[in-house]
């Protein structure tokens, strides 16, 4: 099957409602490959459900899921972990309360999906999907420890301050940035710089619109750039405070 489109879609935290809103107005099919940037729960009140919804959905469309920090943490829970408060006040005790009532073989089914996740995702055409970053001047591939790729906020902020007239062959120019066509990113929201669109520093877009907040959940083709996205997710769950 010839592939129309790769959609990368943004951190869910849990906002299953604003994904199936999102994949409708995107018009996502059979045809399409979706690479999702990690944290799926952790925020709002659809935890396992979207987990369930997930493992659905890669037996009809082709997906590539990575592995981002809220997802490490509730695999810890799922598997025994000691108690983790710091978890529990950004989005991990509604993911709790989702699990309330879930069977044995759905958490494992769980425990495995988390296992699976992938910590970078690199296509064809040099295009790298993480869910944070790296910090190696070498590339992914001499990264040091594995956590950097769904913890690190630096490569963000390294986009952030390079000065735009700055050119790619230039001594200075981050070396970080030289090896890759484009970086897609979540992690880091935007809405932290008052924006709820997919924003593009040098050659790294970051797709992380706020959804466990007050944004909306966004979808990119990554050869256009045209995105779609769904309503503020917060509107979905009126009656819930969504990460801190």
């Amino acid at each position: 099957m010839i592939l129309e489109r790769t959609l990368v879609i943004g951190d869910i935290h849990s906002g299953l409602k604003a994904l199936e809103q999102l994949l409708q107005r995107a018009k996502v099919t059979e045809r399409d490959r979706l690479i999702f940037l990690g944290d799926y729960v952790d925020g709002w009140s659809d935890a396992a459900e979207t987990v369930n919804y997930l493992l659905d959905l890669k037996d009809r469309i082709n997906c590539v899921f990575l592995r981002g920090n809220h997802d490490e943490l509730c695999h810890e829970w799922l598997t025994g972990a000691a108690d983790n408060p710091t978890w529990h006040i950004h989005g991990g005790r509604a993911t709790m309360t989702s699990y309330n009532g879930t069977d044995n073989d759905s958490k494992n089914k769980h425990i495995r999906f988390f296992e699976q996740l992938r910590n970078y995702y690199l296509d064809k055409e040099n295009r790298l999907f993480l869910h944070a970053g790296f910090t190696n001047l070498k590339g992914i591939d001499f990264e040091y420890f594995t956590k950097t790729f769904y913890w690190d906020r630096t490569l963000w902020e390294l986009a952030l301050s390079l000065n735009p007239a700055l050119d790619k062959d230039d001594m200075y120019y981050p070396k970080r940035l030289t090896h890759y066509k484009e970086i897609y990113i979540g992690h880091t929201p935007v809405t932290r710089m008052g924006m709820t669109t997919p924003q593009n520093r040098a050659n790294v877009w970051n797709i992380d619109t706020g959804a466990a907040f007050k944004g909306p959940l966004t979808a990119m083709n990554v050869e256009t750039k045209e995105y779609w996205q769904s309503d503020a997710v917060h509107t979905f769950y009126p009656n819930e405070q969504g990460r801190n």
